[in-house]
């Protein structure tokens, strides 16, 4: 099985047991922190918080996943503007971008995975004091 595969950027394909020990990972980083978790996901299909919820126990650190693949779902349920994405296009940091800024119906959440085009984590919301 390959590592790494091209196409307009690099997507690593892991293991499965690489996959669970990478989730593990992300589910004990949020309860050290005790953060919950929210996934909006596109091309990967829920495979992200798939991964995580393979986990038992997981269900204290994931609050939801929002899987949006058409671009009519990223606007309606995440409240992208259909702008941003006739723009700049569906698989584009920009729209990676307005995905983790979503109108979450869950404020307390403060780790949000975001794709399509960038697996990096959007950045935790700051605290209001």
């Amino acid at each position: 099985m390959p590592h790494a595969s091209r196409v307009s950027h690099v997507a690593v394909i892991r293991s499965k047991a690489e996959t669970l020990t990478l989730a593990q990972s992300v589910l004990d980083a949020c309860r050290a922190r005790n953060w919950k978790l929210a996934t909006a996901e596109s091309c990967t299909g829920g495979l992200v918080v798939g991964a995580l919820t393979a986990i038992g126990g997981s269900s204290d650190v994931v609050e939801r996943g929002f899987v949006t693949y058409s671009n009519g779902a990223k606007s309606e349920l995440l409240g992208v503007l259909p702008e941003i994405i006739a723009e700049y296009g569906t698989v584009s940091a920009e729209t990676a971008a307005a995905m983790a800024q979503a109108r979450s119906p869950a404020p307390q959440l403060m780790w949000r995975y975001r794709s399509p085009a960038s697996p990096a984590p959007a950045a935790p919301p700051q605290q209001s004091r």
